[in-house]
């Protein structure tokens, strides 16, 4: 069975209390979505700097970070599908981060991307590859699997022939590093999804699923409508055919992520929506 779960990152306005929280779990259960996606910074106390910059680039993290998440999620009956961590705190101490991967009764722990990285840079990218491969055989040694999460940043050419990913693909062991890919980023960075994900065969274990268009919000100006994501089937994506690929797969869990741009401007009315897609193919 292939598990429908909601990113937590979208949930950030709509879990700042345990009431609200709880209430959340509550909704994303009926909506028939069987699992949730944790972020490692939101389940634990962030910094300042850290609410700032998601704030202002319209994904706030509230204050979810404060809640019991292992509470939470028991109540829910909701599965953890993953965990999102860094690579750094894998460096730092691998063992740390599968022991609360496992406590959320998962075996995956996802890198989210680098921060400040050169990702044109063909030698940071074959070192990048270099330490994913230690990254994961440390976890694979714990009994956990580590994922990599695309955004658009991985699309970036190397040199004449390469991008980042192929190397990413080409250079990291399937022991240790497969995927997590997310076929909104890549189509927002103007590649073909469909194309990646037949690349990676079963090397994907996880698929970030999130439709892309334009939602007209009031007397346009121009002809132009700003392109941004959109709830499950009411966008552009060729999400039919990226379905079927991601069966043919063997994807383990699907995963709706939105950014913004919501109906009604709540992220709920959004997941709701999504999921009479996703039910009926899932």
């Amino acid at each position: 069975m292939t598990i429908k779960a909601v990113q937590q990152f979208m949930l950030g306005t709509v879990l700042n209390n345990e009431k609200q929280a709880r209430d959340t779990l509550q909704k994303i259960k009926a909506a028939g979505y069987d699992g949730i996606e944790l972020c490692g910074f939101m389940i634990h106390p962030t910094g300042l700097m850290v609410r700032m910059m998601t704030k202002a680039a319209g994904m706030p993290t509230g204050n979810g970070g404060k809640l019991d998440w292992h509470s939470l999620i028991r109540e829910s009956g909701l599965t953890v599908v993953s965990l999102h961590t860094d690579l750094g705190s894998l460096e730092r101490d691998a063992s740390a981060v599968a022991a609360e991967v496992k406590s959320f009764g998962t075996d995956k722990a996802v890198i989210t991307g680098m921060y400040r990285f050169a990702y044109g840079d063909e030698a940071a990218i074959h070192d990048l590859a270099a330490r994913l491969n230690k990254a994961g055989e440390a976890l694979r040694k714990e009994g956990v699997q580590l994922l990599y999460h695309n955004h658009n940043c991985e699309l970036q050419r190397v040199n004449g022939e390469k991008r980042a990913y192929d190397i990413l693909i080409e250079e990291t062991d399937p022991a240790f590093v497969n995927f997590e890919f997310d076929s909104y980023w890549f189509a927002e960075g103007g590649a073909e999804p469909l194309s990646w994900m037949e690349r990676l065969g079963d090397r994907m274990k996880l698929w970030h699923i999130n439709d892309r268009g334009s939602r007209l919000t009031g007397p346009a100006m121009t002809p132009i409508l700003k392109t941004d994501s959109l709830e499950l089937g009411t966008g552009n994506m060729p999400l039919e055919k990226l379905a079927e690929q991601a069966k043919a797969n063997g994807i383990e869990g699907v995963i709706l992520e939105s950014h913004r741009n919501w109906i009604n401007k709540n992220p709920i009315d959004s997941l709701e929506l999504s999921a009479k897609w996703l039910n009926e193919r899932f």
